[in-house]
């Protein structure tokens, strides 16, 4: 996994997350689903260059 795509995947989940949880935290509806997605996007990348990865070796 290329380092700076390996960084961008782990910064979206973890801020997806942190939003996820303070949306929560204040009962905002919007931004729960805002970090759900920003943390899915984040998925999403990794599971791309992990799916690369296995097709380069």
């Amino acid at each position: 996994m290329s380092g700076t795509e390996k960084s961008k995947a782990h910064v979206e989940q973890a801020k997806g997350k942190a939003k996820k949880t303070l949306g929560r935290a204040v009962g905002n509806e919007r931004m729960t689903a805002e970090g759900h997605a920003d943390q899915a996007k984040g998925n999403a990348r990794q599971a791309k260059e992990d799916i690369k990865d296995t097709f380069r070796h």
